[in-house]
């Protein structure tokens, strides 16, 4: 068994263009004061990271974990969530999502896919001169407006959009496999890869390519009503990043999964601060632990009801607790005896 690594934080959900929240060192130390170890970065966040830089140089890469390591942090992984979800949007999403793009691309979307996909790559090479061997991302969606089956979908196009998502995303997984560095996708709902049925089937199409893997966050399966313990047991070995955060599920006569359109406080699926959910972390952590990872356990906080500072702060100290130093003796070696093979076929009786 192995020790995970932490607590980190997401700061996607923190930076801005204010103190302390707009550059790199002085973020680092916000979140080392509250007793994060790691942080993982929005790569779009330019004033934590110039992906650019980043991915063409060594020297500003080792300046930059300078600049974090002396602030008392370290890098976990890079995400690109926002350009990940570039490379596959269905034309009904275009004006929502945009504004994600660089405003060259914007309002051309076969401009913005080849955008988002050097994006990505970028990344990658940034995560490999970082040390980091995965990075968090979004695979985007084609099929999401048709998930719940009814219109009847017309003969073709679930295969079609799984031909295309694939077609768009081999190329950067052959990246990801040269510089030596997974892709992490986050199973989300309004994702293509969205539960282990689109994952296996993704994984599958892609000829089970090393570089396709998961970035495990088990409120998306709560509000999916999926058994995030069960999907550990299943997918053990293609979890290469952990995002820790909690979530609700608590349907009733008038209000399912679907929400009814309404905000996140009055949705029956909701994310929450930690601790404040439904998620059983103890078991989570467990499970972990048992499957020998060793990545870091990373707060991504979302919360409808609780402040950010709040959530942020209380995070961390949950993380700590929850982290299980592994054992490397088992509690009942004082009562273990000394045996070879003739001992232990006398005690059978074997021979007899």
């Amino acid at each position: 068994m192995k020790t995970l690594q932490g607590p980190a934080i997401f700061l996607a959900q923190y930076a801005s263009s204010e103190s302390p929240f707009d550059n790199i060192e002085s973020i680092s130390a916000w979140a080392s004061g509250l007793g994060f170890k790691g942080v993982q970065l929005p790569t779009w966040e330019k004033g934590l990271i110039d992906l650019d830089l980043a991915a063409e140089s060594k020297d500003y890469c080792d300046e930059l974990k300078g600049k974090m390591a002396a602030n008392g942090v370290v890098p976990t992984e890079l995400s690109t969530h926002l350009q990940g979800q570039l490379v596959a949007v269905h034309p009904a999403y275009d004006d929502a999502l945009d504004c994600f793009a660089a405003e060259s691309v914007r309002g051309n979307p076969a401009a913005r896919t080849e955008w988002a996909i050097g994006e990505v790559k970028k990344c990658l090479s940034a995560s490999a001169n970082l040390g980091l061997s995965a990075m968090a991302t979004f695979p985007g969606s084609l099929l999401w407006p048709f998930v719940y089956p009814w219109p009847p979908r017309p003969a073709g196009l679930v295969d079609a959009a799984w031909a295309e998502l694939v077609k768009r995303w081999l190329p950067i997984l052959d990246h990801a496999k040269d510089v030596g560095v997974d892709c992490a996708f986050e199973l989300h709902p309004s994702e293509d890869l969205h539960d282990g049925a689109t994952f296996e089937h993704f994984l599958e199409l892609t000829g089970d390519h090393d570089a396709v893997n998961i970035l495990y966050d088990p409120s998306h399966f709560v509000l999916q009503g999926l058994d995030y313990l069960q999907f550990i047991d299943l997918y053990h070995e293609r979890i290469k990043a952990f995002h820790v955060k909690d979530a609700e599920l608590r349907c009733d006569g008038r209000v399912g999964v679907y929400g009814g359109y309404q905000a996140w406080n009055d949705r029956a699926g909701r994310f929450r601060s930690l601790g404040d959910g439904t998620v059983d972390f103890s078991q989570i952590f467990t499970k972990l632990a048992n499957y020998d990872f060793d990545g870091w356990a990373v707060l991504e906080w979302e919360c409808a009801y609780k402040d950010n500072q709040v959530g942020a702060a209380e995070g961390a100290k949950f993380i700590a607790e929850h982290i299980i130093p592994v054992t490397t003796t088992s509690f009942d070696d004082f009562a273990a005896g000394g045996a070879d093979d003739a001992t232990n076929r006398r005690i059978l009786g074997i021979d007899r």
